[in-house]
């Protein structure tokens, strides 16, 4: 009861601070989101329809890269770069949602029967109008599906953008750290939990009703 009455104490003292992490911690990761789904899903359309393999394996080979440099790495390497702050860790964590988008988008395309593309095609349909009425939509749960675990990926990573001054609720747990204060460490952790877990209830729902609509 102590630790519960003291943790209380804390979030009332310190709301307007920890309100104003977490909402540098949705920025950054909400920037990084849109500008990965932006990016990844029209290059993972166009993908599809390359007959170039050795070049689709290329930008496939790029984006593993990417995902294999350990977090931490890739914002040291970024200082240099682009400096330290909000610029650098937008860069570095969008490279880390390349890969889930661009596989997911890809396979959903790719698995769906040519017998149905040609049909469409039959009967008179674009090739726009082909990937808009009937490709998307029977991709769409694999395309939800790249942008739900990319999305709680780069959440959770955002906690490590505080390294290089780039603040949200990483900041929280590092002072929490430095302080030896568990009230910090607990809500910097906690709140990140839940941006994650909302986020994905939120998109959850957005694909069953999109989905069943469709």
């Amino acid at each position: 009861m102590e630790i519960l009455s003291g943790f209380f104490e804390y979030w009332t003292e310190s709301y307007a601070s920890i309100l104003e992490y977490t909402y540098e911690h949705i920025a950054i990761s909400f920037t990084v989101i849109l500008l990965g789904i932006s990016f990844s899903i029209p290059l993972a359309v166009y993908m599809t329809k390359m007959k170039n393999n050795k070049i689709k394996n290329m930008i496939f080979n790029i984006a593993n890269i990417f995902q294999t440099i350990p977090p931490i790495a890739l914002l040291a390497v970024m200082v240099p770069i682009a400096g330290i702050g909000f610029a650098p860790a937008v860069i570095a964590l969008f490279l880390y949602s390349l890969l889930p988008l661009l596989r997911n988008t890809y396979a959903g395309i790719e698995s769906i029967d040519p017998e149905i593309v040609e049909a469409a095609r039959g009967m008179g349909y674009s090739t726009l109008q082909s990937l808009f009425k009937i490709e998307l939509p029977v991709a769409f749960p694999y395309v939800m599906s790249g942008i739900r675990v990319s999305s709680v990926y780069i959440i959770s990573w955002t906690a490590l953008a505080a390294l290089i001054g780039a603040g949200g609720l990483g900041d929280l747990i590092l002072a929490g750290i430095g302080y030896n204060d568990q009230f910090m460490i607990f809500t910097g952790t906690i709140a990140a939990i839940l941006i994650a877990v909302l986020l994905d209830l939120i998109l959850g729902r957005m694909e069953k009703r999109i989905y069943g609509s469709s």
